[in-house]
C-alpha cells in the first residue's frame, strides 16, 4: 500500500479531530498571529491621522531610547525579581499540594480540600485586590490588629515598597495554586499504580516512593509548565500590579505592563509602547528556545 493511500486513511478516521481545531485555530490566527503585523509600529512615529504604513519610519529610534532610559532598567529590574520571586516560591507550590493531595486516602478530604484551594483561582484581581487592601488596611485591616496588639505602631503596608514583592507574590499563589495542583494530579492519575504497590512490598516508604515514582512520573509535565514559566519572565500581569501600585511603590513594582500602560495609553506613545511589548517578546522567545535546548540536553525532557 503506497504511503499516499496511508495518509489518506489516517486523515479520513481522523477527520472530526481536525474539525474541532478550526476554531481553535482561526482565534490564534484572529487575534494572535494577524495583529503581529503591527510590530511595525515599533519602527515607526505612528501618526493616528496617517495610519500605520503612512507613518514616519524612524528605525531603531525607539529601542535606543528605551535601552537608554532612566525607567529601563528599574522596570527590568523590578520585572525579573517578581518573576523570580514567584518562581521560587510559586512554582514549588502547586507541586507540593499535587504530592501531599496525593498522598491522602480519605476521599471525601481530599475532594474538599481541592475544591477550596481551587476556588479563589475564579476570583478576579478587582476583587482580590479589594481583599488584599482590606486585609492590610492600616485603621481596619486584621493584619494591623495583630501589629497593634503586639504593641508597635499600625504599618501601610501598600504604601512601602519594600512590602510590595512580598505582598503581590503571597496573592498570587494563594490564587493559583489550586489552578497548578489539578493539572499535576491529573498528571499523577497516568502513573502506574502497579509501581507503587511494588514498591510497598520491597518495603519503601512514603517519602520515597514520592522521590522515585512520583516525582519522575510528572518529570515531564514540571519540565512543560516551568519552560512556559520562563517564556513569561517578564510577564508579571497588568491587572494585579495595576490594582495594588501607587506612585509611593513605584520603586519596586513599577512593571512592563503598567510602564507600558503609562507610555501608550496615558501619554499616547504607542510606537514607544510597541517596542517596549516587541523587546518582552524577543526576551520570552530566546528563554524558552534556549531553556528547552539546554532541557532536551540535560534531562531528554523538553516540549519540541
Amino acid at each position: 500500500m503506497s504511503q499516499l493511500s496511508l495518509d489518506t486513511k489516517y486523515w479520513v478516521r481522523n477527520k472530526w479531530l481536525y474539525f474541532f481545531l478550526i476554531p481553535g485555530m482561526t482565534y490564534l490566527l484572529i487575534f494572535r498571529y494577524i495583529p503581529m503585523f503591527g510590530i511595525v509600529i515599533a519602527f515607526k512615529e505612528l501618526d493616528l491621522l496617517k495610519g500605520i504604513w503612512a507613518s514616519d519610519w524612524i528605525g531603531l529610534d525607539n529601542f535606543r531610547y528605551l535601552f537608554t532610559s532612566s525607567h529601563f532598567y528599574r522596570v527590568l529590574k523590578n520585572s525579573l525579581l517578581l518573576s523570580v520571586y514567584q518562581i521560587i516560591w510559586g512554582f514549588p507550590a502547586p507541586i507540593i499540594m499535587a504530592l501531599m493531595l496525593n498522598e491522602v486516602r480519605n476521599l471525601a478530604f481530599k475532594k474538599m480540600t481541592q475544591t477550596i484551594i481551587y476556588l479563589p483561582h475564579f476570583i478576579s484581581w478587582v476583587v482580590l485586590a479589594g481583599i488584599v487592601t482590606s486585609f492590610l488596611s492600616p485603621s481596619t485591616g486584621i493584619i494591623n490588629h495583630f501589629v497593634t496588639a503586639s504593641g508597635h505602631e499600625p504599618i501601610a503596608f501598600l504604601l512601602k515598597p519594600q512590602y510590595f514583592r512580598t505582598i503581590l507574590v503571597s496573592a498570587e499563589i494563594w490564587k493559583e495554586v489550586g489552578w497548578g495542583t489539578i493539572v499535576y494530579l491529573a498528571a499523577m492519575t497516568g502513573i502506574d499504580p502497579t509501581l507503587y504497590e511494588s514498591a510497598t512490598m520491597d518495603g519503601a516508604s512514603r517519602i520515597q516512593k514520592i522521590i522515585y515514582i512520583t516525582l519522575p512520573g510528572i518529570a515531564a509535565t514540571i519540565v512543560v509548565l516551568f519552560l512556559l514559566k520562563l517564556g513569561h519572565i517578564l510577564d508579571n500581569g497588568f491587572e494585579q500590579v495595576f490594582l495594588l501600585y501607587n506612585p509611593m511603590t513605584y520603586e519596586t513594582a513599577d512593571v512592563f505592563e503598567t510602564y507600558t500602560y503609562r507610555v501608550g495609553l496615558q501619554e499616547g506613545r504607542m510606537s514607544y509602547a510597541t517596542a517596549v511589548g516587541l523587546f518582552k517578546g524577543i526576551v520570552g522567545f530566546v528563554l524558552v528556545v534556549s531553556s528547552n535546548r539546554v532541557s532536551r540536553m540535560i534531562s531528554g525532557k523538553s516540549i519540541w
